[in-house]
């Protein structure tokens, strides 16, 4: 290859233009529109975005909820973040991923030399960014990234390659602590709450149980893994103790960041148990640490993304070992019907929803 930069090379045959899906204003809505064609920086991929899909935090920005003001853009800006694609520029000193390579994003951008970092701890970064939240995202037929963020992949199709981040979030929250053998309850069955119970199956988890409001996620999680499945108005708590002999649950993964089933959780709970926390609260929750806690002797982990790279070795494991993600994606639709995947998700009657912005 010549001295110039790839995306030189590139650029006439990619064009200028390309779609994007853009958060326009600060307010409710965003728009598919024609965008000039990213071009990668510095140690940046160019990369041509085969899937992406969508997740709840693309659905705070789209309607613009608190959570999204405090924390989006600013507008302008293109969203989404959770994405697969190929490889077909580089940018200048870039190179270690080839022309041509099928990736997944990890999509926190750190600067690699704060505390955090330079302790093993980077996916807690003090300089953290995400992309399609704090740098143009995913939802577009072109994407930007860090070279050092692209995860190479083969052999899976892209839309099962782009879960691999929203994966990575359930197997991050399983494995603080040693599965195997142990009664786990995963509350709160959106798509990393399937997702988890997926991996534990693999991961030899003695007895697996699910709660949720909704049947049809009920119904997925059975066949995602539960050995029981619970609706989460009843007696959770009861019902999990009777389910393990009276003891209580070694383990809870709270999915659902409802103050309920945090309650329930904790109640359900083994003394000296474990809870994983990443579901996230809209609102503070009150808890009474003594009694839920301390007492009992419970270990909590909060939650956040993935370790770096550690997770995602451990996803890509899992993968090749037979967890199959391809139940839980209910829809696939072209980029151009963003409105009706965001309403999907927020509706709770989809799985996983994944836009293809290759598709006209």
């Amino acid at each position: 290859m010549s001295g110039r930069p790839a995306a030189a090379l590139l650029a006439p045959t990619l064009g200028t233009t390309m779609r994007a899906l853009v958060k326009e204003s600060a307010g409710p809505g965003a728009v598919v529109r024609e965008v000039p064609l990213p071009e990668p920086g510095p140690m940046e991929l160019l990369v041509r975005v085969d899937a992406a899909s969508v997740c709840g935090t693309d659905v705070h920005i789209e309607r613009w909820d608190p959570w999204a003001q405090e924390n989006f853009g600013p507008p302008p800006m293109t969203f989404g973040h959770e994405m697969a694609g190929t490889v077909v520029a580089h940018g200048p000193g870039a190179g270690r991923v080839r022309i041509g390579d099928t990736i997944a994003a990890e999509t926190h951008i750190v600067d690699w030399s704060c505390y955090q970092c330079r302790t093993g701890r980077a996916h807690v970064c003090q300089a953290l960014r995400i992309l399609g939240v704090h740098v143009p995202g995913s939802f577009a037929e072109y994407a930007v990234i860090p070279e050092q963020n692209a995860w190479v992949y083969e052999g899976l199709p892209a839309e099962i390659a782009a879960l691999q981040e929203p994966m990575g979030n359930a197997v991050h929250a399983i494995f603080v602590e040693e599965v195997a053998g142990q009664n786990v309850a995963v509350l709160g069955c959106g798509p990393i709450g399937l997702m988890a119970l997926a991996v534990l199956r693999v991961a030899g988890a003695r007895r697996i149980f699910a709660t949720d409001v909704n049947p049809e996620r009920l119904a997925l999680a059975e066949r995602m893994g539960a050995d029981v499945v619970i609706d989460a108005r009843d007696d959770v708590a009861e019902r999990l103790r009777s389910e393990s002999e009276g003891n209580g649950v070694d383990v809870v993964l709270e999915m659902s960041g409802a103050e309920a089933a945090l309650h329930q959780g904790l109640a359900a709970l083994t003394n000296g148990g474990r809870i994983s926390l990443l579901g996230t609260h809209t609102r503070p929750a009150t808890i009474d640490l003594s009694q839920e806690i301390i007492f009992k002797g419970i270990r909590v982990h909060g939650i956040t993304g993935r370790r770096l790279w550690e997770t995602w070795y451990r996803t890509t494991a899992l993968l090749e070992e037979g967890v199959d993600l391809s139940p839980i994606i209910t829809h696939r639709l072209p980029l151009s019907q963003y409105q009706q995947a965001f309403d999907l998700v927020a509706s709770g009657h989809a799985g996983k929803v994944v836009l293809l912005p290759q598709e006209p």
